[in-house]
């Protein structure tokens, strides 16, 4: 099931039978407190989520699935007007999966839902590695010197991606593709401001993440 959380109902009954037409089953919804009832009863496979909504708008929706065990791994494509890049690296860093400006293609759109059930029906689990940053994929536990080390969903994703790579140089558009699922403009912004981030969150241990200048990272 694929719930809709979109006021616009015309880009809802879009999206809708887009998805319909594809094979999937969906829920329209309109608010985030008609988000919230339908999540007490059944949990959805994917999220397609507007920014702009009545009330509670998606940027706190999206917060909230991310802080709770139950919900925090629901793949979420947020669909919005909004087109800046500030409030795509917001959504992005929050833990969006995707993200996807109006207007925009029902080819694309089907694609991109498509490609974000595939991430989370081949997930890898296992204990990754190096130095004295340890990952426990099973648990999305990051321990960094001994101690436990809190990641955003992306973060997260890029240290595990790193890891997973081990010596390996990664290109800033492999990551894109990879963690964000997208080749969005202003990639190279974006990654560059997550690997700060990381190794700053990482401690002495960040200094593992190497710089491959012109190319991309690697971590040793």
């Amino acid at each position: 099931m694929i719930y809709i959380v979109e006021d616009d109902a015309n880009i809802r009954q879009m999206e809708s039978y887009a998805l319909k037409n594809s094979g999937f089953a969906v829920k329209e919804l309109v608010t985030a407190a008609e988000f919230w009832a339908e999540c007490a009863k059944q949990l959805p496979e994917l999220l397609i989520l507007d920014i702009m909504l009545p009330g509670e708008d998606g940027f706190s929706i999206l917060k909230k699935l991310r802080a709770e065990n139950r919900t925090r791994d629901i793949p979420v494509i947020m669909v919005t007007a909004k087109s800046s890049e500030l409030d795509t690296v917001r959504g992005l860093d929050e833990g969006a999966d995707d993200y996807i400006s109006k207007p925009f293609g029902i080819i694309e759109f089907v694609a991109r839902v498509k490609a974000a059930l595939r991430r989370v029906k081949n997930p890898e689990h296992s204990h990754l590695a190096a130095g004295d940053i340890v990952v426990d994929d099973a648990k999305r536990l990051v321990f960094a010197g001994g101690e436990i080390c809190s990641l955003t969903f992306k973060e997260y994703e890029l240290l595990k991606m790193l890891l997973q790579n081990s010596g390996i140089v990664l290109t800033r558009e492999r990551i894109m593709d990879k963690v964000w699922g997208t080749d969005f403009e202003g990639e190279s912004r974006t990654v560059d401001m997550h690997i700060k981030t990381l190794r700053q969150k990482l401690g002495t241990s960040g200094a593992l993440i190497k710089t491959v200048r012109n190319v991309g990272y690697k971590i040793d």
